[in-house]
Parts: C-alpha cells; structure tokens; sequence
C-alpha cells in the first residue's frame, strides 16, 4: 500500500468476532490490533498492516465473519516510512512480566535464597543437596524435573509460604551426565535424585512421591543408572492435601525395586537415613555412607512409638554398626569423598577408558611368600595386577575371608573377588560366601566379567561355623557361579583346596574360561596336612618317637606338595596352564577379549539380591 492509500484487513479464519479495539478515526501503529477474532477456542488477531487511520470498520463484537471476510479499512499515513523507521527492533533482552515470575519462582529453591538453611547445613559439617549434585554431575549437564513442585499442604498453609519453605518439595532430581570426559557422553547419562534435610527434613512427600515416579519410569525406559541420596526421614504425615488413608499405594517403591538388575544402583548417604528413605537406600546395589550417618528401618519417633524405648537419632544404625554387618558398602569421611566414590563407582560400569597405566608388573613376582603356609595380603597383588588407581574394593569389613572389588585391566571394568589368607587362613565362611555371591550377581547383571584370585584352604568347618548356617550360605557360591552369564577367569594363586575352591571357580577348575596357576599354586581335595593326617593316621601313630613321627609327617607333607603343586597339576590338565606373574594382565586381557559379552535386550537376571 503506498502512501495516503486505502488497505483492507480480512478475518485470518472462520469465527466470531470477541473484541474489537478501535474506532472509525482512530490513528493506529504497524502492528496494532484491530480486531480478535475466535475460532475452536483459539484467538486469532487482526493487525494493522501499516501506520495511519482507521477509514472503516465492520466487526462488531459478537458477530460471526467468515476467513478473509473484510474487517477494516486503514488509510496509510504520509508519514510511514519515517514512523516505522523510527519504532526500532524488539529488544531481545526484555523480560515481560511472566517471565520474570518463572525466574523469581525458579531462584526461590535455589541456595543463595536461601542463606539460613544452608548456613545450618554447613554448621553441621554437610553440603546441600544441590552442593552434592553440582559435585557429582558434570558441569551444565543437569535438567531438573520437578523444580517448582511444593509440598501438598495447601489446605493448612499459604501458598507464598510453601513456595518459600517447601522447594521442590524436598527432593532434588533429573537427569544429568556424569563421568562424560572419562567414558564419553552417550554412556554417561544418569538419573539422580537428592533428598534435601532442609525442606521438611528430607521426608518423602506426596509430590516428591510422584516426582520419583516419573524419574524411576524414566530411568527405567532409557536404561540409565540411578544415583540416590538418601538423607531424610521417611514418610511425612503432614501432607493433608492428598486424600488417603495409609499411602501404602504409592508406586515408587516398586517402580524403584524393579530397577535391580537392569540399571547400577548407587545410593548414598550422609546424617540420618530412616524407614522409607531407608528402604529405597537398601535397594541399591551399593550404599556409600559417611563417618556420621545413621541408617535404619524406623527412626526415634517410630521406635518409641512401637513401645520399644527412647532412642536418639545417631545411636540408630550408626556407620560403625553397618559397616561390619555389610550394609555399607564404602565409608568415607564426608559428602565430597562419598560423591567422588560414587562417580568412581558408576564409571565401571560405563564402559571401558582409553587412558591407563599398568603398575609394575615385576611386583607380581614377589607378591606370594616364599614359604607356603605364610600369610600375606592379597590387596598387594590385586594393586599391582590392575591398572593404576583402578580399584574400588566393596564391603571390606564384611565377610573379611573374601575382597570384592572392581577393577580396570588395560582400560577395561571387570569384577574381581579373591580369597585373604590373612582372614582365618583363607578359609570361606557363611559371611564372605553370601557377600562374594552377591557382588557375582552383581556383575552377572551388569555384564562385568569376573576375575577370581585363589588362595583358600576350602569352606570353614566346626560347629562354630554350622551355627551361621553354613550349608545354606555356602551354597550360594555354588548355585550363583554355576549360572553367570559373563566370562569368568580364575587365577591359583597358591592353595586350592576343596569346595572352597571350586566355589570361587563358578563350581568346578573347568568352569571358567581359564583357570591358570602361578608358580606358587597347589591343589588338592583338601588342605595338604590334614590330608596326611587323615589318610595317613595308623602310619603316623606307628611312630612312637614325636620327633621321628614329626619328620615323617613332613616328608609325607612334601610328597603330598609335589603332587599337588600346579605345575603336576598342569601336567595332568586340572589346570589350563601355570604361567609367569608377569604375564596375568596379558593373559587376563587375551581371555577376556575372546569372549565378548552380548547386549542385553532386557534384565541379565531377574535383579541383585540386596545382601
């Protein structure tokens, strides 16, 4: 339209007329609104096509116009071009009015607004919630759901106040990556999830509640590991909005148990953990728990509400209890040390890293004593088999007979569980036996292959032992290695005696991919002196004179060594092969490499006991 001439505006569609906003005479602006016309419960505006005046109108509210039915008759003004002109761009740095809501609702949950509950959090020695997550994914990887939720108390207090005391009511969470320049981007993608002891002590509200819900489900669908943090107090009784009698309906439970054996579990904990945060904490495949946390199935109120006394929070479950009866995997001092091994932890199972070192492997050499009966600690030879501050070892004040740890060889995770002869000789007890078919599940789940180290003179025995229940917990060995899914390889490293060690070799030396000795290896059916002085007892108690009969047994000892030891034993095929020290890693990394490990389409095995 030129200059001075006259322009007709349509209807964009088919409707009715709702507002009409200008009048015949009227000066109007580019881009003004004339006209609002609604079609399908949608609004669509009628602009001014250029600056001028109105010259004619025929919309009037109500009425109903048909798509390019004319509306209005604008009259281009003579000074348009310098009108315009002067009207500028959009600022593009404008915030309008709801979007400034959005932000100031968004900076509400945040720490900085809220400097007395996190000066009391770092009072007493711990981080905030969204400190430890900040810690534990990688930086700007974090998407946050849920975080304008408020706790479900509208009916008893404000809405401004929930805003304000209740942010994302008490529980952080999303997705994030972690661990990406280490292991690369597509495998480091995580759920995680962060109660926070500042909002209604960290307990598990109705919309936290569904907050997991929608989490777990996601995890669940992307098949991504799970890092919980744990800290609260379990069901909150205060969050009247919801009708419900028990809320023993609620999904999260069972959404997060049915991720065992489908995705890693990593849980961690820091202050008090009790009943329902509790529960979920002990669905993880490791918990990861600092010097000062509490851990248990009911807090002090539920205690004392079930007629069982008066107990403070910190006399229940305290580390120094749950870390020698195996529910804590990992103690560490503090939050930054738990977040660090929890990234260490989750990186074994992200896959292989391209960086490593290998130690020297000439320690491996000198790592057996040269005197057979001598005690040694088998953590030197894993540290010096794996690949440099590659070792996280699980549960070790647990089950001390056996070390389960994970390891990297030449870059790539396996699972590693080996026999302490510092712990009664070796000898596998109802405590190590469940704690070693545990951490076998474990990597049969998430496809890590296992390498087993041996070094036991069997099962424990005595009535000692058979009033832990041995038969039953021993038998775990035998019944969960007999039935892994991944490669297994298996190293004698000096005895070889009995079930004991057909246990650690998923049930038999020709059960795994491998079974090699080192030179210091013998085996036999049982214990080599015990063996002499069983088949041999009328022999021995011939001898009147103790120090002949002392000579005797130990020639017959000797003899019983030379037959057992590997290099026999190899002779005969009861082992693949005795080889150099100096050689495992190579002959680890060859084995394993044979034998690749299938993706899974879905669970490897139904889940992961949780003891």
């Amino acid at each position: 339209m030129s200059a001075g001439r006259s322009e007709q505006v349509t209807a964009p569609v088919t409707g009715t007329v709702i507002r009409v906003d200008v009048a015949v005479g009227d000066r109007v602006r580019t881009g003004q609104e004339l006209v609002v016309v609604e079609s399908m419960k949608t609004e669509f505006e009628v602009v001014a096509p250029a600056d001028g005046v109105v010259e004619s109108l025929s919309a009037a509210v109500g009425a109903g116009v048909v798509a390019d039915q004319p509306l209005v008759v604008v009259r281009r003004a003579e000074e348009q071009a310098a009108v315009a002109a002067s009207s500028g761009p959009t600022d593009l740095d404008a915030v309008r009015a709801d979007l400034a809501e959005v932000h100031r609702r968004h900076a509400i949950g945040l720490d900085a607004a809220r400097p007395d509950a996190v000066a009391k959090r770092h009072a007493r020695g711990q981080r905030t919630a969204r400190e430890n997550l900040d810690d534990l994914c990688d930086d700007g990887s974090f998407v946050e759901y849920g975080a304008l939720a408020i706790a479900a108390q509208r009916s008893r207090r404000p809405v401004e106040e929930l805003i304000e005391r209740t942010p994302a009511d008490g529980l952080v969470c999303g997705v994030a990556e972690i661990n990406g320049p280490l292991v690369g981007r597509e495998q480091s993608r995580a759920a995680v999830l962060a109660y926070d002891a500042t909002v209604l002590a960290g307990t598990q509200g109705a919309v936290n509640h569904r907050k997991k819900d929608r989490i777990f489900e996601l995890a669940a669908r992307q098949r991504l590991p799970v890092v919980l943090l744990a800290e609260g107090g379990g069901g909150r009784p205060g969050d009247v909005d919801v009708p419900t009698i028990a809320g023993l309906d609620v999904p999260a439970f069972r959404l997060f148990a049915r991720l065992s054996g489908l995705v890693p579990l990593v849980g961690v904990v820091s202050g008090r953990c009790f009943a329902g945060n509790a529960a979920l904490l002990g669905c993880c495949d490791v918990v990861i728990a600092t010097e000062d946390s509490s851990i248990g199935m009911g807090g002090p109120a539920m205690i004392e509400g079930g007629g069982l006394g008066v107990h403070a929070a910190d006399a229940i479950g305290p580390i120094d209890v749950q870390v020698p009866n195996g529910v804590v995997d990992v103690a560490v001092a503090n939050e930054a040390e738990a977040i660090d091994v929890a990234r260490r932890y989750l990186s074994f199972f992200q896959g292989p890293v391209a960086a490593w070192r290998a130690p020297d492997q000439r320690r491996l050499r000198h790592a057996i004593p040269e005197r057979r009966t001598r005690a040694y600690d088998v953590r030197t030879v894993i540290d010096a088999l794996a690949d440099e501050d590659a070792v996280l070892e699980l549960r070790p004040a647990f089950g001390r007979g056996i070390v389960t740890a994970l390891v990297r060889i030449e870059g790539r995770p396996l699972g590693l569980i080996a026999n302490d002869p510092r712990h009664l000789g070796g000898a596998i007890d109802s405590d190590a036996s469940d704690k070693a078919a545990r951490f076998l599940q474990l990597c049969d789940a998430h496809g890590l292959p296992v390498l087993s180290l041996v070094d036991t003179p069997g099962f424990m025995v005595g009535p000692e032992s058979e009033r832990t229940g041995s038969v039953r917990h021993v038998s775990r060995l035998f019944v969960v290695g007999a039935n892994l899914g991944v490669p297994l390889c298996a190293i004698v490293l000096r005895k070889a005696y009995g079930l004991g060690a057909m246990a650690m070799t998923g049930g038999s030396l020709q059960a795994p991919l491998a079974t090699v000795g080192w030179p210091t290896a013998e085996i036999g059916a049982m214990g080599l002196e015990g063996a002499v002085r069983l088949g041999f007892r009328k022999e021995l108690e011939a001898v009147a004179d103790e120090t002949e009969r002392a000579a005797l047994f130990d020639r017959m000892v000797e003899l019983a060594y030379e037959h057992g030891k590997g290099l026999n034993a190899a002779s005969m095929f009861e082992l693949d092969d005795v080889i150099d020290p100096i050689d495992t890693r190579r002959w680890i990394a060859a084995t394993i490499a044979a034998a690749p490990i299938p993706p899974a389409d879905g669970k490897r095995r139904p889940n992961v006991d949780t003891w």
